[in-house]
């Protein structure tokens, strides 16, 4: 990125357009800026949930979940350019992993809640899946990196294990769905 904004109101996108990384001008209303606000959004969430008390190990990771969520939106803002790794997607596995390795194995399906910071995992989640939606909609017409599609599937995984984590640190069961009769 060549320059900073140092002027935030710019007037520019009165006329329902904004501008894209590459200099193009395209529609508020386009699907490339529906899926950059949802990432956007998500990335907001975290933000969130990194309001509440939690284990070091966990916030630290989330942290870095942040910066690149924001490399993804820089991929969102310029069609071309690509900063999502392998490495990144295998660095989710590797916490899934590491995360769901003490976890009582679910025969229930859990419904979103439990402490404050595991329903906020929960809601990122959410968020997580329906930016995950928007991308591969826009995947469907437009360029999009694999590893930005990659990336959201895991890390809604992710963001679901963590969730359970963060129950069982604060000694909070998780509530199974039950069918209702």
């Amino acid at each position: 990125m060549g320059y900073r904004l140092s002027t935030i109101t710019t007037r520019t996108g009165d006329d329902g357009s904004t501008g894209l990384g590459d200099g193009l001008r395209v529609r508020k209303s386009a699907l490339r800026i529906a899926a950059m606000g949802e990432v956007d959004e998500l990335n907001s969430f975290l933000g969130l949930l990194l309001t509440e008390p939690m284990a070091e190990d966990i916030s630290a990771k989330l942290v870095v979940i942040q910066s690149e969520l924001f490399d993804l939106g820089g991929e969102l803002c310029i069609p071309t350019h690509r900063m999502l790794t392998d490495a990144q997607i295998a660095a989710l596995d590797a916490l899934i992993a590491q995360f769901n390795a003490p976890l009582t194995p679910l025969k229930e399906f859990i419904l979103p809640g439990g402490c404050k910071a595991a329903a906020l995992c929960h809601v990122a989640r959410a968020t997580c899946r329906r930016a995950e939606r928007t991308v591969v909609a826009l995947a469907e017409s437009e360029d999009v990196s694999v590893h930005a599609l990659q990336y959201l599937n895991r890390l809604s995984d992710l963001l679901f294990v963590l969730a359970r984590v963060l129950n069982r640190n604060s000694h909070i069961p998780d509530t199974l769905w039950r069918r209702q009769p």
